[in-house]
């Protein structure tokens, strides 16, 4: 598909250009799923996959919302990193039977909202965590597949769930911009966090921090003119 110059978003001279690359792609998502999910204030809100780059936007949202935000991430620098970003409860989702832990922080009644980034079973566990009546987006699946969500309990337990292909189909009618994005992060209210900046020729070692999920926040590449 070929660009037009109605794509181009003007990046203003009070957000440098590393910022606004880093924030563009999660950012428009992040606030996507702003606009999507209820009221996040006085939500308690589950983020798993927290330490990534998405995860630590959409804490910082849900804080800036007044929710109470839980993040699940595995280890403790990673969630350190998500309690600098705005959460206010840590789990840690490399013990079994972490879900329990969201239950205890929510007094029981389950996060009203979750947004998981992580699938798999780690997904699974975080719908097992969600609140009665509550709301949750399944859009991440750095595990190996998204979170296997039995559609008839959820129903039974009144809770909404967008999947990856409703995510995709919401994105035709939600009215975030690139303009937004980039608006929000002058604004301060994205904050990517850039781990690592690789040149083009260490592309391989980018996919390799990826996929062995040492990364904290994004990587970028830089291309040498």
């Amino acid at each position: 598909m070929a660009l037009t110059t109605t794509d181009l978003v003007e990046v203003p001279p009070e957000l440098d250009l590393q910022t606004a690359l880093a924030v563009y792609g999660d950012g428009f998502t992040a606030l996507m799923l702003e606009q999507l999910a209820p009221p996040m204030a006085g939500q308690d809100v589950l983020v798993t996959a927290s330490a990534g780059g998405m995860g630590l936007l959409l804490i910082q949202l849900a804080h800036q919302a007044g929710a109470q935000v839980i993040a699940a991430a595995r280890g403790d620098e990673k969630l350190e990193l998500s309690r600098t970003q705005g959460a206010d409860v840590l789990v840690d989702y490399s013990r079994p039977g972490w879900e329990k832990d969201v239950l205890e922080a929510t007094g029981n009644r389950g996060a009203g909202i979750v947004f998981d980034g992580a699938g798999g079973e780690l997904g699974a566990a975080a719908f097992r965590a969600a609140a009665d009546g509550g709301w949750m987006s399944a859009h991440g699946a750095p595990s190996g597949g998204f979170a296997a969500i039995d559609p008839d309990e959820a129903v039974r337990r009144g809770i909404t769930v967008k999947g990856i292909m409703d995510l995709r189909a919401d994105s035709t009618t939600t009215t975030v911009t690139g303009a937004d994005v980039i608006a929000r992060a002058a604004a301060g209210d994205l904050k990517p966090v850039v781990d690592q900046v690789y040149d083009l020729e260490h592309v391989a070692d980018a996919h390799r921090a990826q996929e062995g999920r040492t990364l904290r926040g994004k990587a970028l590449i830089r291309v040498s003119r």
